[in-house]
């Protein structure tokens, strides 16, 4: 826009001049931004590349719309995590403030439609509950819940008896999900990603079959419930065109990580494409394990009877050119993606390091002293990272760092839900929220002292037996041993059931709980600063339903999970999978075992699909960095074993993502340097022994 142009659209003089909200974004962040000003308009494809100010786009183009007129009621946003719809949120009021002052806060205030797909799913299926068959009441279980409710169903069909050993529980609830967010037979799932459970498909056809009576039986929904019955619902013309017509935009972030039942809810939403929105970088796509599919972002634009608009960020804010030349060369070898290079204004006549060392011991030596030279020339631990493909890749360095007194933090911490404790209070709320829940009314009363499976079987059929639950419980006849703590339990139950306030309920489990706590718990006074943190937590929602619900889909990080040692210092080393740090960044970053068999893992060198999602992943490691970027690549590493050929040692050659055509773009440094390998050997006596010979005089 010229300079005329733009004065000619000013407000006269006298009249107060508003801030442009859009004054700080690049040319391109705000044709993004601006798309259709407003209006409900043709699909738009955002490509983001790394640190190009995504998450800053999206926020004003939610703000943008509330600001010309949009309302913020119909306006749904869908990220991957609720802290991430909680930030965005925030900076939605933020920048509508700058235009619209206190009204801002109002508005925001009713973009209420903001959180993950699965929380969506969930108010979604509570909303056309009746219209589906579904009970409104029904409550979630999260991973480890689903995992015990396969496995009860899995011991009735007998299948813990069979001759061969049968999937244990958790590997049949992963092929469950796999298959069911992938939208793909069983078969096929198996053959490709469980070929050592291929002669049980019949047999996992019974199981799951049984898995899902169970939990229509007991009224509960696992994660991938909460997409696949979005999806069926969006299956009937009648619902998906009820259901889009409650949005007129719909926005996506990190669109590249979405799965095909995702993908479907949303040209389910909105067939024609018109105020869709999605975000995303298929440089980025490295998430297939969890059935993430890149060709979901690649196909995107031809979705639709009106092709999507692409806009394309390519200006990035966090790395060095030098870095970004290296980047966009791994990434520029890939067999399919949208053209995408990187710039920056940060200019560096550092080039990333390209570290050759002999073995994985040399390899954590190399990083200790760096992180320590770094620290000394002012580079705080907490700014320097360590990636790894795998998490054991970790292990010898974790020992180094230990050895050198060197505190870290290693990504991939016990979450709320993953703690026993947490589980223990939350089963009892589901319980009452759900008394057909056999899965938490077993992990309830099994707390008590002389109830085991046996009797917390029995006790359900009472309940079941009984015109109404509470008094299926008063009538039963507990075992002696817990004959004292029954009546509590009881009286607990009634009045969650009958007199229950929200959250004075979380309360009165914990007082109820506290008891078994600190029978079960040696360290129970840390655990219950959890449950005082839990109940701080739930005064947040509105009622028990939601709470429940909002937290088995996005748990927060629980206090006693945490490693102990490196919050005694004010400073640590971040450690982390490379999974693990996406949408993170730091100044100085090591990536570990930048070598065929690592980079890319020697079990993804199967098939192209495999290896170019190996190739970004490695492109995400280097886009981590800021200023500094070591690639390390020991000449021999330590290969923990597979089945059939045991833990061994392999010599490995630099990652096949940095071919030599590409080697300019690197510094390429041995360590130690020879003038530190060590001192000159030492002289050795003029003697000749011929001990070969002697070996074999032994059995002669």
């Amino acid at each position: 826009m010229d300079i005329a142009l733009r004065d000619s659209t000013l407000p006269s003089p006298a009249q107060p001049q508003p801030k442009d909200h859009l004054a700080r974004l690049n040319a391109e962040q705000r044709a993004a931004v601006e798309h259709g000003d407003g209006a409900v308009a043709e699909p738009l494809l955002i490509i983001a590349g790394a640190g190009s100010g995504k998450t800053n786009t999206l926020a004003h183009r939610v703000a943008h719309l509330i600001v010309k007129g949009a309302d913020p009621r119909r306006i749904l946003l869908m990220t991957f995590s609720r802290r991430a719809a909680s930030e965005m949120t925030r900076r939605v009021e933020r920048i509508a403030a700058e235009v619209m002052g206190d009204k801002a806060a109002v508005l925001t205030e009713g973009l209420s439609w903001a959180g993950t797909f699965h929380s969506i799913g969930a108010r979604l299926l509570r909303d056309y509950a009746l219209e589906i068959g579904l009970d409104p009441a029904f409550t979630i279980h999260d991973r480890e819940d689903s995992a015990d409710l396969m496995n009860l169903v899995r011991h009735e069909l007998g299948l813990s008896k069979t001759e061969s050993r049968f999937p244990a529980k958790g590997t049949c609830l992963a092929i469950y999900s796999r298959v069911v967010n992938a939208q793909a037979e069983l078969e096929p799932i198996l053959g490709k990603y469980f070929p050592w459970c291929a002669g049980w498909a019949e047999d996992l056809k019974k199981l799951f079959a049984g898995y899902v009576d169970a939990k229509q039986a007991e009224n509960v929904l696992d994660y991938d419930d909460l997409l696949l019955w979005w999806a069926q619902m969006c299956a009937e013309p009648a619902i998906a065109e009820h259901l889009g017509s409650r949005f007129d935009h719909i926005l996506v972030d990190e669109y590249q990580d979405t799965n095909r039942l995702q993908a479907a809810i949303l040209t389910s939403l909105k067939p024609e494409g018109r105020g869709l929105t999605v975000v995303g970088d298929d440089a980025q796509s490295i998430y297939s394990f969890r059935a993430a599919e890149v060709r979901n972002i690649l196909d995107f634009p031809s979705l639709f009877p009106e092709p999507a608009r692409i806009v394309t960020l390519d200006r990035n804010y966090r790395s060095t050119d030098a870095i970004l030349d290296a980047a966009n060369a791994v990434i520029g070898e890939a067999a399919e993606r949208f053209t995408k290079n990187l710039w920056t204004e940060r200019r560096s006549a550092e080039k990333p390091l390209l570290v050759t060392v002999r073995d994985e011991a040399e390899q954590a030596n190399y990083v200790c002293e760096k992180v320590l030279q770094e620290r000394e020339a002012g580079t705080a631990l907490k700014q320097q990272a360590v990636l790894f493909r795998a998490s054991h890749h970790s292990g010898p360095l974790e020992i180094e760092l230990t050895r050198r007194n060197i505190p870290f933090v290693k990504f991939g911490g016990l979450k709320f839900l993953d703690s026993a404790h947490v589980k223990d209070l939350l089963a009892v709320l589901r319980f009452a929220e759900n008394p057909r829940d056999r899965v938490a009314a077993f992990r309830v009363m099994q707390l008590m002292p002389g109830i085991g499976p046996s009797s917390a079987a029995a006790a359900m059929e009472a309940m079941e037996r009984a015109l109404d639950p509470a008094l299926g419980l008063q009538f039963f006849k507990a075992p002696a041993r817990a004959e004292a703590d029954w009546p509590s339990f009881v009286e607990l139950f009634s009045q969650m059931r009958t007199k229950s306030a929200w959250p004075a309920d979380l309360e009165r489990v914990r007082l109820w709980y506290e008891p078994h706590l600190e029978r079960i718990h040696e360290d129970a006074t840390v655990r219950r600063a959890d449950l005082i943190q839990l109940e701080q937590i739930a005064s947040g929602y509105p009622s028990r339903e939601r709470f429940l619900t909002e937290l088995t889909l996005d748990p927060p990080d629980a206090t006693s999970d945490e490693a102990g040692p490196p919050l005694l210092d004010e400073d640590y080393l971040i450690l982390s999978t490379i999974h693990s740090a996406k949408g993170q960044e730091w100044t100085k970053v090591f990536v570990l075992n930048a070598v065929d068999g690592c980079i890319p893992s020697d079990l993804a060198t199967g098939e192209r699909e495999e290896i170019e999602e190996e190739r970004r992943l490695l492109y995400v490691a280097m886009t981590r960095a800021k200023e500094s970027l070591h690639l390390v690549t020991p000449q021999r590493f330590f290969v923990h074993g597979q089945a059939t050929r045991g833990d061994r040692h392999v010599y490995a050659s630099r990652t096949r993502f940095i071919p030599d055509h590409m080697l300019d773009r690197f510094s390429r440094v041995a360590w130690p340097p020879p003038s530190s390998a060590g001192a000159a050997r030492a002289p050795q006596p003029d003697i000749r022994v011929d001990l070969k010979a002697r070996m074999r005089g032994m059995w002669r």
